[in-house]
């Protein structure tokens, strides 16, 4: 199937919270149902700070469908959205030594396992290359693991991320180029 993309507006913010909820709820399966609810209202939310930079990507399927969404950032921050547990990191990377972060892909349910991610993961990578960066980190769910692995993302350590009602979810800390 061929997709188009473009990036993300603040209009478009309804319609990115309805599709991670709908990949959350249905492909993350890693997690309990209480934690998926949970990382819904917290860690995985909308970060306007990558809509506002224009680094959010989303991806349409040919009948005009939303099928995904993910980005870049040039912030510090490693994962989550705007109602994360812990602080956000907004202060800007230096692309000469610091690695760009590849941010909140998710796709939806009817379109998983169809090349998508991955087509979203090469486009954020080749627009952080075309800002300076040089190598990438993120913070990759468990169901992303295999994904990113086979790209070239190596696994750097397992975090405890609060989603609240003192529940965590583990997510991977993964680099790809010299870090």
């Amino acid at each position: 199937m061929a997709f188009h993309f473009r990036a993300a507006t603040v209009a478009d913010i309804p319609a990115i919270r309805e599709l991670i909820a709908a990949s959350v709820l249905t492909l993350q399966v890693e997690y309990t149902p209480e934690q998926r609810e949970l990382a819904l209202t917290t860690v995985f939310t909308v970060d306007t700070q990558l809509v506002a930079d224009g680094t959010y990507l989303l991806a349409f399927s040919e009948d005009g469908a939303l099928a995904g969404c993910g980005g870049w950032s040039k912030r510090k921050t490693l994962y989550g959205g705007d109602h994360q547990v812990e602080a956000i990191e907004p202060e800007l990377l230096d692309p000469q030594k610091d690695a760009a972060k590849i941010r909140a892909i998710f796709i939806h349910p009817s379109f998983a396992r169809q090349g998508l991610g991955t087509a979203i993961l090469v486009r954020s990578e080749d627009a952080a290359k075309d800002a300076g960066f040089k190598s990438f980190e993120m913070g990759s769910t468990l169901s992303g693991v295999p994904l990113y692995s086979l790209k070239g993302y190596r696994k750097l350590e397992e975090i405890t991320v609060p989603v609240g009602a003192g529940e965590g979810i583990t997510v991977v800390r993964m680099v790809k180029g010299v870090v």
